[in-house]
């Protein structure tokens, strides 16, 4: 094992500078200016002030590269800041700062919430620290009241829309904890998949206020069965076809590049064309029509051509490098 130190990416402490000697390196625009999370910092800065400090890399004397916060820099200029805390990189290397964005999850934001109200913050100014209505800072803070718990782990790193546990909440748990196993295996978290869920949940696993209103516009009861039978077993089959869905595109793949160049082999095209021309037609129609639209496949992949041993094994996922981020 190596004993290499890793190089720190940045000075242990956060200076104080001057905003004139930062240099930008891209600039603010106005749609930048007049969207939501423009107006939320803005109003963040002015309430509680700047919280994570600007990433800056020194090239000289009162010479500083702005890396990461230039939205943030044109807030305190316009609020009329003359300086502010600033983290010293030893790489001038910005690329990575915002390669991946990170949005907070609508459990997490309920969570943290009740942590602030918990250590003393009042609605009202959280409300104003986020310019933000005090009706949504409520809606937020009872976010999971009838909402299982089993649900909550399920989607606590989902971007779950708030309005979906509103839906959910009609559900009795045993359907809640289906309803999000369903989001999860489609990848879709969106309000009207939700209704659709609720649409098609039997009467019996409702709570009682929504089995007692109008759920679907079903012409007769013999039809709504029907929609529900039919509802479940598309969930069923979505979540079989994901568990073999990566492995059964690899195979296809490595398939397609072996047919491709075993019908590079002139005598095997030639035999083919012989004997077997009505397989040959199939094979390079199945090419022109998708097996090159499949790509992603080297040409290393594909095992090369010593005989006709027939087609080549699909390699194990789990052989593949994993990517470290």
């Amino acid at each position: 094992m190596s004993t290499e130190m890793v190089k720190a990416a940045f000075e242990k402490q956060i200076v104080v500078l001057p905003l004139d000697i930062i240099i930008p390196q891209k600039e603010v625009t106005k749609g930048h200016r007049t969207g939501d999370f423009y107006r939320h910092l803005t109003a963040s800065v002015k309430h509680i002030g700047l919280i994570e400090p600007l990433v800056i890399y020194p090239r000289g004397p009162a010479d500083y590269l702005l890396l990461d916060g230039h939205v943030r820099l044109e807030i305190l200029k316009t609020l009329g800041f003359k300086e502010a805390k600033c983290l010293l990189a030893t790489d001038d290397e910005a690329y990575t700062y915002n390669r991946h964005v990170n949005h907070i999850p609508a459990i997490a934001q309920h969570f943290m919430l009740l942590e602030a109200l918990k250590n003393g913050l009042t609605e009202e100014r959280i409300a104003a620290a986020l310019d933000v209505s005090l009706e949504s800072i409520r809606v937020k803070r009872d976010l999971l009241n009838g909402i299982c718990s089993e649900v909550v782990q399920i989607l606590m790193n989902k971007p779950v829309s708030p309005q979906v546990f509103t839906i959910l909440r009609k559900m009795k748990p045993l359907r809640q904890i289906e309803a999000a196993e369903h989001m999860v295996a489609g990848g879709t978290y969106t309000i009207p998949f939700a209704k659709a869920l609720l649409a098609v949940t039997k009467p019996e696993m409702l709570e009682e206020m929504a089995a007692s209103s109008k759920r679907l516009q079903a012409t007769s009861d013999a039809a709504r069965s029907m929609l529900e039978e039919e509802n479940e077993f598309i969930l069923r089959d979505l979540k079989s076809v994901e568990e073999s869905y990566g492995t059964d595109v690899l195979t296809l793949t490595v398939s397609y590049g072996y047919i491709d160049r075993l019908l590079k082999n002139a005598k095997v095209e030639r035999y083919l064309a012989r004997h077997h021309a009505d397989i040959l037609q199939t094979m390079k129609t199945m090419l022109a029509s998708g097996g090159r639209g499949s790509g992603g496949i080297r040409e290393s992949a594909v095992p090369e051509l010593s005989g006709f041993s027939g087609p080549p094994r699909a390699v194990s996922t789990s052989s593949r490098p994993r990517i470290v981020h």
